[in-house]
């Protein structure tokens, strides 16, 4: 494998960061679920989750900054007791909400308040559904998540989700079951709101297609099928320079649930530190809004998960086709 450092040279130069348009917090480990694609390798069973003290350093760099979309995710964010707060400070910033939601994390005791919350604090909700029969995404997420996921979807249509004269915005996100590259997104997001439409009466605003990272549980799950090599040849030969100029780590901040910060989520979970600072460890509480502009991005090869075919990113697709 070519490493993907010196691919971007022969693109035409280093990936810088520009003025960072997202702050992505991500709240902990534990999630309801455990989904075999789940780079955080999130589950019942982790531990990991971020304190209010915290909490209250990120809000401190965030009204230092022009940042004006905070992205929450986790493992399942909601499951923090902290969620709340977060949302709740960060709009008083007058900044805009996105919350990584699974869908059945509004099931889990005293947690059936969620939709209205959400609505009252005009959260933009991005949601798991990595298809539209029940079969594939129980296969991925679980038993019975498909029935509980129509179920939260319906509730949040009913609420104004997905409307688009209610500004309340309704996206849902797909990942691949297997070892390829997603298909064209706006082909798929038109079978998807067909599909939806037809057999379940739901809307929504947009489809995000994403790469799965052959990292952590992904990797391991690619390993014990014997298509880990397969897979990484695959990205690294659908490299797309086109994609270098889109690509999310320019314009995003990753928090971990501990207050480090890296340059994406995907860095995060491989404890690569934030790029331009000489390998050291940066946190939340001695990092400045001012000092990020032209920082020098982390790669490492990885990155070809982002950078393949049409690109993946937080938002999907980084370009057409």
């Amino acid at each position: 494998m070519q490493a993907f450092f010196d691919r971007v040279c022969e693109a035409g130069g280093s990936l810088r960061k520009r003025s960072v348009k997202v702050l992505q917090v991500n709240m902990g480990k534990y999630c309801n679920q455990a989904c075999i694609h789940c780079h955080v390798e999130a589950g019942p069973g982790r531990k990991e989750m971020m304190t209010r003290d915290t909490v209250d350093q990120i809000l401190k760099f965030l009204d230092a900054s022009d940042i004006p979309t905070v992205d929450i995710t986790g493992g399942a964010p909601e499951l923090n007791p902290n969620f709340d707060y977060l949302v709740e400070s960060a709009l008083r910033l007058e900044r805009h909400i996105m919350d990584r939601c699974n869908l059945t994390v509004v099931f889990e005791p005293g947690k059936d308040y969620l939709p209205e919350f959400f609505r009252a604090n005009k959260v933009e909700v991005v949601c798991s559904l990595p298809c539209y029969t029940p079969e594939n995404v129980d296969q991925q997420r679980g038993d019975g998540t498909f029935e509980l996921s129509i179920r939260a979807l319906k509730h949040l249509n009913n609420l104004g989700y997905g409307d688009p004269a209610s500004g309340l915005l309704l996206n849902l996100v797909y990942n691949p079951l297997g070892a390829y590259l997603p298909p064209p997104q706006e082909r798929l997001e038109q079978d998807y709101k067909r599909i939806l439409k037809e057999q379940y009466g739901i809307v929504f605003n947009r489809l995000y297609c994403l790469a799965n990272m052959p990292i952590t549980r992904f990797e391991k799950f690619l390993r014990l099928r014997g298509q880990y090599e397969y897979y990484v040849e695959l990205l690294e030969s659908a490299f797309n320079p086109a994609t270098l100029e889109s690509v999310m780590c320019r314009e995003l901040l990753s928090v971990a649930w501990d207050g480090f910060v890296y340059d994406c989520d995907f860095n995060q979970m491989l404890d690569l530190p934030l790029g331009g600072g000489n390998g050291r460890r940066v946190h939340i509480s001695d990092l400045s809004p001012d000092a990020l502009m032209e920082r020098l991005i982390r790669t490492g090869d990885h990155c070809y998960g982002c950078t393949a075919g049409a690109g993946s990113s937080c938002g999907g697709a980084l370009v057409s086709g």
